[in-house]
């Protein structure tokens, strides 16, 4: 599959298949995270793999009980030992694990696997199930898997509403 193709095909799943994700596919996308850019090339970035089903059930119940992601074979925690800023201002860790799960969410959907981006689970129930010091960030949770569900896309905003050129014109 074409980046092009990836682009267009991921989509946010909310039900898996049981079947677990093969180690040399997982190798390759946590392989495109690795690479990803970051700020002043800190590789901020912290992954936790979970496959132990009671954990996965737990971090579901921490996301604010979206049961969903227990169902995924992989639970992917997005963590960051940084709390930096950027000169512009903005912190750098979202930041940072944005560019490297986007990565692994188009990496999966390359692989015939699905994501979905977990926003939405308190941290401090989070941190004793994996045993995340206070000192590190936990910035989002992904479930990745077979997909079960049929692949749904969301309508876009057309390219006239999100584009200009030279000078703001919206």
């Amino acid at each position: 599959m074409d980046l092009y193709q990836a682009i267009k095909k991921r989509y946010s799943c909310r039900s898996y298949q049981s079947k677990p994700i093969e180690a040399e596919k997982l190798a390759r996308i946590l392989e495109a995270a690795r690479i990803a850019p970051s700020a002043k090339n800190l590789q901020d970035w912290r992954f936790i793999i979970v496959t132990d089903e009671k954990k996965r059930k737990a971090l579901a119940a921490a996301a604010n009980e979206q049961m969903f992601i227990a169902t995924a074979p992989v639970i992917l925690v997005g963590c960051s030992n940084n709390d930096d800023a950027m000169r512009c201002g903005e912190k750098i860790a979202p930041i940072d694990l944005a560019i490297a799960m986007e990565h692994i969410a188009l990496a999966a959907t390359a692989e015939g696997l699905a994501t979905c981006w977990i926003g939405s689970f308190y941290p401090d129930k989070v941190r004793p199930i994996l045993d995340i010091p206070e000192d590190i960030r936990i910035v989002e949770l992904m479930p990745i898997g077979y997909p079960a569900d049929a692949e749904r896309h969301g309508n876009r905003e057309p390219m006239e509403k999100i584009v200009c050129y030279e000078k703001w014109k919206f």
